[in-house]
């Protein structure tokens, strides 16, 4: 069982920063990889960023160079700095954290979203 309480959204204006956080409790140690996803209005969700035990890191290809995603094992925390955020970047922002199943089948939990909206 993993619980992901997010925070971290708001208005900004475009090229500016937010930084959103993610903290995870629980079987924490089960979990496989924690990543951003987002879903615009009218859109699909879509993955934004991933970060691995490993802390192997992924991102959406239109991302790569202004967000970053780290992990703070301290504080049981994963972060989605993001900057220069353009207008395309307003979305609900979701953390999930993906288990490896018995079945070796993966198993996804979520956060509740936090909402981010680029003014321009």
């Amino acid at each position: 069982q993993v619980q992901l309480g997010e925070s971290g959204g708001g208005l900004v204006q475009a090229g500016g920063s937010l930084r959103l956080s993610c903290a995870a409790s629980g079987n924490i140690c089960s979990i496989n990889a924690i990543g951003w996803y987002r879903q615009a209005p009218g859109k699909q969700r879509e993955s934004v960023a991933v970060i691995t035990s490993v802390r192997t890191t992924n991102y959406i290809d239109s991302v790569k160079g202004r967000f970053t995603i780290s992990r703070d094992n301290a504080k049981n925390t994963v972060y989605l700095q993001m900057n220069s955020l353009k207008p395309e970047d307003t979305a609900v922002y979701y953390c999930t954290a993906a288990q490896l199943l018995r079945d070796a089948t993966l198993y996804h939990y979520w956060g509740q979203g936090t909402p981010v909206t680029v003014s321009s």
